[in-house]
């Protein structure tokens, strides 16, 4: 089955660890782009909606909870997964209550979150095609 490549934001306040994980998901030929915080991830998601939004739960200004409902409600389409550290996973375990896709803890395993991103794409394209 050919599909179009997933499109997807990474909103993380910490710029070294998007780096690193941009790498590595390109090295896999899976491209993604990065915002540093929830309001410019709105912002950019008004602009440009993307399938799938990875979300770190722990920010400082707008966290990412409140990012999380801004997001389903402006693009109900859009999956979220959630990516915490040990003391946000109450967020998080809070934010799959709100409709996030899934969490994943930091750091994350890459093929754990490729398997995850699949799989958010694999529900976004069938709610797409549900119209």
């Amino acid at each position: 089955m050919n599909r179009e490549p997933m499109d997807i934001m990474f909103i993380d306040d910490e710029k070294d660890y998007l780096e690193v994980l941009l790498k590595r998901l390109e090295r896999r030929n899976i491209r993604a782009c990065a915002v540093n915080s929830g309001v410019e991830g709105l912002n950019h998601l008004r602009r440009a909606p993307k399938d799938i939004v990875v979300l770190d739960v722990c920010m400082p200004g707008m966290d990412g909870l409140t990012t999380l409902r801004q997001i389903k409600r402006e693009n109900p389409l859009s999956e979220v997964i959630l990516l915490t550290g040990h003391a946000c996973v109450k967020a998080a375990r809070q934010g799959m209550d709100e409709g996030a896709f899934d969490y994943l803890m930091k750091p994350v395993e890459i093929d754990d979150l490729i398997y995850r991103l699949e799989d958010a794409y694999d529900k976004v394209q069938l709610m797409k095609h549900r119209g």
